[in-house]
């Protein structure tokens, strides 16, 4: 597939545009600088979907061999920023259903389609009861209570949140009606209200 990137696009979709036309035609240089660009995004949305447990590292390199390898499927119709995230999700959830059906196979098995056991738990220093220390523990308990949603709730929340999704742009990501994005949102707020209440309360 040959893109065209449309006069009326805004600047960051014909340079987005213009990036995938050079992947697609083997450009690395093109390639690296996507890579510059969107990186540190994509880690940040694989960490609060999969958990502290997950590798976001090797799962957002995985992501951008996807895109190297299916440049040819990039549709110009959707935002780049929405289709690497399309990616990511799917990773992330292909992570989480291999997690569940082999929690105790050592990590040190690395498969090709970027699905990776669950890591061992960090050990944990101790340290003063200071205000860095509880603004981590909140941190903890945030991304805790984030993992226990339901996973379209989740995904929804933290585009919206960390991510400044528009509710257009979620619907499109997770193929749902933008009432729906409103409907997962409302019910992941009230769920982490309820699951965060003791450190609400404080």
């Amino acid at each position: 597939m040959h893109l065209q990137p449309s006069p009326e696009g805004d600047p960051e979709r014909l340079r987005d545009l213009a990036w995938m036309q050079g992947i697609q035609n083997g450009d690395q240089e093109a390639f690296r600088e996507l890579i510059l660009e969107y990186q540190s995004r994509v880690a940040g949305v694989i960490a609060r979907m999969a958990g502290s447990s997950s590798d976001a590292e090797e799962l957002t390199h995985e992501v951008f061999v996807r895109v190297w390898r299916s440049a040819h499927r990039y549709q110009p119709s959707a935002k780049l920023s929405t289709w690497l995230l399309t990616i990511a999700r799917n990773l992330v959830l292909n992570e989480i259903r291999y997690r569940q059906r082999h929690p105790t196979i050592s990590r040190d098995i690395v498969r090709e389609d970027g699905q990776y056991p669950e890591d061992a738990t960090p050990d944990t220093a101790s340290v003063p009861p200071d205000a860095a220390l509880l603004e981590s523990e909140l941190q903890q308990a945030i991304d805790d209570a984030l993992q226990q949603l339901p996973e379209n709730q989740r995904t929804a929340l933290v585009l919206q949140r960390f991510e400044a999704l528009s509710y257009e742009e979620i619907a499109t990501l997770l193929d749902v009606s933008v009432p729906a994005v409103k409907s997962l949102l409302f019910r992941a707020r009230t769920t982490l209200r309820e699951l965060l209440k003791d450190y609400l309360n404080e």
